[in-house]
């Protein structure tokens, strides 16, 4: 495999555990969530869950097994109630735009509209459930926030880009 087609397939990878763990943290905020937003979670929910799936299609096309989803995810903060399911919300979102904006980066032509695509509704999402938007959504070194690879998804482990990290 060229190093091209390697690192998107890394880029993929890793959009993919970034799927999986927002699948998994909007578990958490939709059971936290007020009934006044439920129906929001939900379609973030299931638009993630697509995501999700024709993520594991486009690894498997390649030719790769699809990183798996972890068993639990450790969540970046406590969610005891509803504004703490918000503000998990907008977390997510705003580390899944981060992880798509390394695949435009990877990618080309048709799969680089996908991830930009996916990048903008991350974007919309998180400024929805944030109440505002930020400048460079899914890069913060331009945003003027700390880069930390566990958000980034500039560290080593396969799991990087997940939202919420798996917990043993």
């Amino acid at each position: 495999m060229s190093e091209k087609k390697s690192g998107e397939l890394a880029a993929l990878q890793a959009a993919l555990a970034a799927e999986h763990a927002a699948v998994y943290g909007y578990g958490v905020v939709g059971g936290r969530i007020l009934e006044d937003r439920r129906a929001e979670a939900r379609a973030a929910y299931d638009a993630h869950r697509a995501r999700r799936d024709a993520l594991a299609r486009e690894v498997r096309a390649l030719g790769a097994e699809p990183v798996a989803a972890s068993a639990a995810y450790a969540l970046p903060f406590p969610v005891p109630d509803s504004p703490a399911a918000v503000r998990l919300a907008a977390e997510l979102e705003e580390r899944v735009a981060g992880v798509y904006s390394d695949l435009v980066r990877a990618s080309g032509d048709a799969r680089r509209r996908e991830a930009a695509g996916a990048l903008r509704e991350a974007a919309v999402r998180a400024a929805r459930w944030r109440g505002g938007s930020v400048a460079f959504p899914g890069l913060a070194e331009r945003a003027g926030t700390a880069a930390d690879p566990a958000v980034t998804g500039a560290g080593p482990s396969a799991t990087k880009a997940g939202s919420p990290t798996p917990s043993a």
